[in-house]
């Protein structure tokens, strides 16, 4: 099954990956790509849960930090889990994380719609292959 991997969000407090992953979109990717930024994982739920019934507004793909203020990585996905049946959308969800601490890692696998955990800071090349993987 390919899925077409039009609107990618980042949930991110850091503003230099915010930076980088603008660069890399308008670098590697075709122009109609669109990008989500979001500092915190409050952001993030609150718009998924806005945004719901436009389907054409939820992204196909999140890439989630780990620690942030407010609601960090670990509080998104909890409530992602919450909230992901009522979705209209199927999202896939990596994390991108600056640990590369294998309890992190470990951790991840307890979340069943984590698809996978990369670091930071991700490449051009990693971030065109991840679209284009689906």
């Amino acid at each position: 099954m390919t899925k077409n991997i039009n609107t990618l969000c980042l949930i991110d407090d850091d503003r230099i990956q915010h930076y980088i992953i603008k660069k890399l979109i308008n670098k590697a990717l075709p122009s109609e790509k669109k990008l989500l930024i979001f500092s915190n994982g409050e952001e993030g739920i609150s718009y998924l849960k806005s945004n719901n019934e436009n389907i054409n507004k939820i992204p196909d793909l999140i890439l989630l930090d780990l620690n942030m203020p407010i609601m960090d990585g670990w509080q998104f996905l909890e409530e992602y889990e919450k909230i992901h049946p009522t979705l209209k959308k199927d999202i896939i969800i990596y994390i991108l994380s600056s640990s590369d601490n294998p309890m992190d890692i470990a951790r991840t696998k307890e979340f069943e719609k984590v698809s996978g955990y990369l670091t930071k800071p991700i490449s051009e090349l990693e971030l065109k292959d991840l679209m284009n993987s689906f």
